[in-house]
């Protein structure tokens, strides 16, 4: 069962915040593609792509969304970045490519959701909803209405990746939150995401409706907190694996000085989120940075090895 990883490096260059492919073909041991260089370089916008999310269509195809961000462009001589600055005035709209074959692709477009109070736009994710036949987009923002000072989780809807529904608040709490990502297990529901504060460690809720109430799993909460440094794990991304486990990665931030980025925690089974830290099980070629794994076929797996030659 192969597997596709899409992701970033995180460096102080730009060249590290755009689309990068890397491959598996049994879910632990991932290699790189086109000799660890990008796949796909932003032209437009912030000519930075953070945060990159695959989705593969009902209809055929894929659809490839980022955040429209450079750190690297934004750092002064020193490599410090205001981030105030960039939550109130980055990432207006998110970068988007289309591929019916993950080899060639349309043009890249910038996708404005119409809000102009939005100080940022994080982090998109999409989940298939198959009742509706509908995809949900989420992602983090802050607004001007609270002086671009706390992050919520706000979505729209589209059925085609050329119109969408008008943005609205999806999950919010007290504390800012950031980096969703949504699975479904049978009639269940999996929320996972990113407390920035009070706790800052990756969190998980479930419900039996897409839209919520999501209810607070405690059993995880408790784990993530006796982690050597819970808060610098962030952008969870779940895929089951060959031999039925269920895989959480979470990207161990600032790998260009931790030398780290992804790192696996492993179930009994998808659903189960009784999770167990073990990157002595995986290997990387390097830090794989906020990004996502999709299931891909044979024949996909080999034409990616083909084309991307190392």
């Amino acid at each position: 069962m192969p597997y596709l990883f899409t992701h970033f490096k995180e460096k102080i260059t730009p060249d590290g915040e755009q689309v990068y492919f890397g491959v598996s073909h049994d879910g632990y041991n991932w290699e790189q593609l086109n000799g660890g260089e990008p796949i796909l370089t932003s032209i437009l916008g912030e000519k930075g792509c953070r945060d990159i999310e695959i989705v593969r269509l009902h209809t055929g195809g894929f659809v490839i969304l980022t955040t429209d961000l450079s750190i690297a462009y934004r750092m002064d001589e020193n490599h410090w970045v205001d981030w105030k600055k960039v939550n109130s005035s980055g990432s207006k709209c998110l970068c988007m490519w289309k591929t019916d074959d993950l080899i060639n692709f349309f043009e890249q477009r910038l996708i404005y959701f119409g809000r102009d109070d939005f100080g940022c736009l994080w982090a998109p994710e999409v989940f298939f909803d198959e009742e509706n036949e509908e995809y949900l987009i989420h992602w983090g923002s802050t607004v001007k209405e609270d002086n671009f000072t706390h992050m919520s989780i706000y979505c729209c809807t589209t059925k085609d990746f050329e119109t969408f529904s008008e943005p609205k608040l999806y999950f919010t709490k007290n504390n800012e939150i950031l980096d969703t990502h949504i699975a479904k297990v049978g009639d269940t529901y999996h929320l996972f995401y990113k407390n920035a504060d009070c706790p800052p460690m990756n969190m998980h809720a479930v419900s039996k409706s897409l839209y919520g109430p999501f209810e607070h799993d405690e059993q995880l909460e408790k784990y993530m907190a006796n982690l050597d440094r819970p808060g610098s794990y962030e952008a969870p991304t779940t895929y089951t694996l060959p031999d039925g486990k269920w895989c959480l990665m979470l990207d161990f931030f600032g790998c260009e000085r931790e030398k780290m980025g992804y790192v696996p925690f492993v179930s009994s089974k998808p659903g189960d989120a009784n999770f167990e830290r073990v990157p002595e099980l995986f290997s990387f070629p390097y830090g794989f940075k906020h990004g996502r794994v999709i299931e891909i076929t044979e024949a996909e797996y080999d034409r990616l090895k083909s084309h991307y030659k190392n």
